[in-house]
């Protein structure tokens, strides 16, 4: 059955429209801050847990003097992307990486979709080297 409602998942991703009833569920609100103040390379937390088949609305945050990315391409890969609100844009699609400029903050709404172990880190030379890199984990529902 999870492989059935994953594969219609991925058949509504193609055509570009919301899954019957999933607007209306609730996301489970994560928060993620790229930098601080004091210019670190981290990312805070550095770790994240989702289960698939659950929507998340995801808040990134970069307080920093710098600019970063989030980059996590095979977590989006395996992942269905509602849209991705920041200012008083929407962004519809497959997203693959987003940039935050200093102060910025962005919202990515998905639902998981494979489980495993995906990388993450900040493409701008030097950020990943020095350290700003994490983990995402999708589990099984």
């Amino acid at each position: 059955m999870k492989k059935v409602l994953a594969l219609v998942l991925i058949a509504l991703l193609w055509l570009g429209c919301t899954p019957p009833g999933l607007a209306a569920i609730s996301p489970t609100d994560v928060s993620v801050t790229l930098g601080n103040t004091s210019d670190e390379l981290k990312f805070f937390p550095n770790q994240f847990e989702f289960k698939t088949g659950q929507k998340y609305k995801l808040t990134l945050t970069n307080p920093s003097h710098l600019k970063h990315y989030f980059t996590a391409k095979d977590f989006a890969d395996n992942s269905w992307t509602q849209k991705v609100e920041a200012g008083q844009v929407e962004v519809k699609g497959a997203i693959h990486e987003l940039e935050l400029r200093p102060g910025a903050t962005a919202e990515w709404f998905f639902v998981p979709m494979k489980p495993g172990t995906y990388q993450l880190h900040c493409s701008v030379p030097g950020h990943q080297a020095a350290g700003m890199v994490g983990e995402i984990i999708l589990k099984e529902s």
